[in-house]
């Protein structure tokens, strides 16, 4: 509306407006506004321009740049928020979290439908839905799987990935890193990956259980729950094509 997003509210909107305002007051721009919680119930945020892809994906969105740029961006964001102390009655998501834990509110979902970019750079982060602590390397680690993506070629390709090779996934998890600033061994890095594997299927799975039409839509078309069992074989049989590509 105008200059404004109007989004449904949920128990954990005050902590996400209260974690966005301290990103805003660090510098870092590259997150929604909060306005306020308007009397309809909605929440009210800062219009940000710009180009957000989604399925099948546009060839600009499946470049390098935008890859790495989206990289540079959550870890702008993990430095703006590392000195970040949650209120005390403070309310996250549990869908999405690390399972670990940890002290940094990360985003848990940067996905390419979740990154606003101007001339194919990534310029901001939207939907904190999932926010909740957690450790940066299980943040990067699910930005990773949504958007090299750590897929199959053919399961790439059904998801509107259609322009990747197969030795793409291998190449573009070496950007990431080298994009993100990991240290040289970057072995762990590829152990959480396998745990958000896992954490994404049951995510999926838990809202088609709940018969939220869009899930549904998405587990049938991508072919159930085997989808996620083959992806998981797949990483696993390659995982040390993985750790070489890391370098």
């Amino acid at each position: 509306v105008g200059a404004e997003v109007l989004r449904p509210t949920n128990p954990n909107t005050p902590a996400i407006q209260t974690l966005l305002r301290h990103a805003h007051t660090r510098g870092f721009h590259g997150v929604p506004q909060p306005i306020t919680i308007g009397p309809d119930g909605r929440e009210r945020l800062v219009f940000i321009p710009g180009d957000v892809p989604y399925p099948p994906f546009p060839e600009w969105s499946q470049s390098e740049r935008a890859l790495t740029s989206a990289v540079e961006l959550l870890r702008r964001y993990h430095d703006a928020v590392a000195d970040f102390v949650a209120p005390p009655d403070a309310r996250w998501s549990d869908e999405l979290a690390d399972p670990a834990g940890g002290t940094l509110i990360c985003h848990n979902d940067v996905c390419p439908e979740n990154v606003v970019y101007r001339d194919g750079i990534a310029l901001a982060l939207l939907d904190f839905d999932f926010a909740a602590p957690g450790r940066a390397l299980y943040d990067l680690a699910q930005l990773a799987r949504m958007c090299v993506p750590l897929d199959t070629a053919d399961d790439a390709a059904r998801a509107g990935r259609r322009s990747l090779d197969s030795r793409a996934p291998f190449v573009r998890l070496r950007a990431v890193a080298d994009a993100y600033g990991l240290p040289p061994d970057r072995t762990d890095f590829v152990d959480v990956i396998a745990e958000t594997m896992m954490g994404g299927s049951t995510f999926v799975r838990r809202r088609v259980e709940r018969a939220e039409p869009a899930f549904i839509e998405m587990w049938n078309a991508m072919g159930g729950q085997a989808r996620y069992d083959r992806r998981q074989e797949w990483f696993e049989r390659n995982r040390q094509q993985f750790l070489d590509a890391l370098g």
